[in-house]
């Protein structure tokens, strides 16, 4: 059975953050041949333009684990109805210059949680439209916009029985996508 690696980016900094305890939860729900390996996006510089010559390390380092990659699995909240600043940047410094994006090709996921009644409806279909760009293949059903209550994680920050039915239905998707894009 061949390991699928899985680079996951959470557009939340926040050391408590409800979208990191999704993407930890979507790995225990995941088959053991899939291996979630969190990227870092907190220490990427600002996009510059002025810059697509001779990025960052930073910005080095990202491009490099996005590459190394079979899949992305990308976890957002929702901030003033779209994606946060953060993850953007992630997104537009990792796919310059021009021409030699690092997300090109790599099949996705887009989930998220929010306080919100509508999840994180709207900051994944800003989302979708901007990897639809990237030329980043994208799961597109079922959708996950989950509102964060009450019992949703229980104590050990799994899913917790009440919503595990259905995002293992999403993960069991999630995989068969990623297999199929990757030809394993």
């Amino acid at each position: 059975m061949s390991q699928k690696k899985i680079a996951v980016v959470i557009g939340s900094l926040r050391k408590d953050s409800l979208n990191r305890k999704l993407a930890l939860a979507i790995a225990h729900l995941a088959p053991e041949d899939f291996t979630f390996e969190h990227v870092r996006i907190d220490d990427l510089p600002l996009y510059n333009q002025d810059e697509d010559g001779n990025q960052a390390p930073a910005v080095k380092r990202l491009k490099t684990e996005v590459a190394a990659a079979d899949g992305l699995l990308f976890v957002t909240p929702e901030y003033n109805r779209s994606i946060p600043g953060v993850l953007k940047n992630a997104l537009d410094n990792a796919s310059r210059p021009y021409g030699q994006s690092a997300w090109a090709g790599k099949p996705a996921g887009v989930v998220g949680v929010s306080v919100g009644a509508v999840g994180t409806a709207v900051a994944q279909q800003h989302l979708r439209g901007i990897l639809a760009y990237l030329d980043v293949p994208t799961l597109g059903q079922p959708e996950v916009f989950l509102q964060n209550k009450e019992g949703l994680f229980d104590d050990k920050g799994h899913i917790a029985e009440g919503s595990k039915q259905f995002l293992q239905g999403w993960v069991d998707k999630y995989v068969a996508w990623i297999k199929t894009h990757t030809g394993k």
